[in-house]
């Protein structure tokens, strides 16, 4: 038999030279980069990408430096000197820690923090009970509980002056609805909440609270959500009472956010200034003169800021004082 012999076909494309073969479409482009039109840019050629970060970051720090750092240093400057902003041009003394010293001295300034220390317990204290109920409430997800928790952080959505007319309203006297209720159960209906040096001290807190109760729910509600569900299977499975796993997991997952709660709301409340000053201005006399509408009336009133900058950073340094003892609280919660 012939052998029959086979030849192996070859594509027309194989049988060209690769040198031959034309370019595919963009290859120039990707091959030169000034074709494609897209050149590095000069001026961050050769950066590192930690000097970029900076470059970026830069803007935003001499910033915070300009409207945070330089008013600061600023006041400690003033604190020292006789300095008053309606005299700008008068002769400016060193007064070395006299103003100090008359700061701590003056008794109307210590009146002033014991109505701010009164305030700041009794409203943070009603906001911690109150904001832990509907957290413990609201983390049962009933039926519409999405809607009432959109409804209980009304309050808080709003800006203190609308919060601070609304209430002033609620409280008037002669046709505040405040009384219409109180008649409607029974009660004498003639309550002067503002204007009573008894019931004007309680008549902020209870503004205050009802405006940020919604603020520390949020939190506290944050916090029960992060508690792992199997610790309350093995409580179960230990027969272990309600109370019992209130008191032993609830209470000591939740610690780490009551105490920031307690942080964030402290700070506020001891600076607290346009609520009080929309509802009360610090009257019946002076009995919700809080430290921050003293400090407002030497400093805008009476124009002694020399004085009020000696009382701004005593009102500093004891926030900052106050704050990082409640960190280091917080630090130990964590650690245990």
């Amino acid at each position: 038999m012939k052998s029959t012999e086979f030849t192996q076909w070859v594509p027309p494309s194989a049988a060209v030279p690769s040198a031959n073969l034309p370019e595919p479409v963009g290859a120039a482009h990707r091959a030169d980069p000034a074709a494609s039109g897209r050149r590095p840019l000069p001026a961050f050629r050769g950066l590192s990408d930690r000097a970029l970060a900076w470059l970026f970051v830069g803007p935003t720090i001499l910033l915070l430096l300009a409207f945070n750092i330089f008013p600061l240093l600023w006041t400690i400057y003033l604190s020292f000197t006789n300095f008053r902003a309606n005299r700008p041009n008068a002769e400016v003394v060193w007064l070395g820690l006299s103003n100090y010293q008359r700061v701590l001295g003056d008794e109307a300034i210590w009146e002033n923090m014991r109505t701010t220390a009164h305030f700041l317990c009794w409203s943070i204290a009603l906001q911690l009970l109150l904001g832990f109920a509907l957290a413990l409430l609201l983390n049962r997800r009933f039926r519409s509980h999405s809607f009432w928790s959109t409804a209980i952080l009304l309050p808080m959505m709003l800006a203190p002056a609308v919060v601070g007319t609304f209430w002033k309203y609620f409280f008037e006297p002669q046709y505040g609805i405040f009384n219409a209720i109180a008649r409607l159960f029974g009660g004498a209906g003639n309550f002067t909440m503002l204007g009573d040096t008894q019931l004007s001290p309680w008549a902020i807190v209870l503004v205050d609270t009802w405006m940020w109760t919604p603020y520390v729910m949020l939190l506290l509600l944050a916090g029960l959500r992060s508690i792992p569900p199997y610790l309350y299977e093995a409580a179960e499975i230990d027969r272990a009472s309600e109370w019992t796993k209130f008191w032993r997991i609830t209470l000591p997952m939740v610690m780490p956010f009551i105490i920031l709660a307690l942080l964030f709301r402290s700070i506020e409340n001891f600076k607290m200034f346009d609520l009080v000053d929309n509802l009360t201005n610090g009257g019946p006399g002076s009995v919700t003169e809080l430290a921050s509408i003293h400090l407002k009336r030497e400093a805008f009133e009476k124009w002694r800021t020399g004085y009020s900058s000696a009382f701004a950073i005593i009102l500093f340094v004891a926030i900052y004082g106050m704050s990082l003892v409640t960190v280091r609280f917080l630090d130990k919660v964590k650690q245990r």
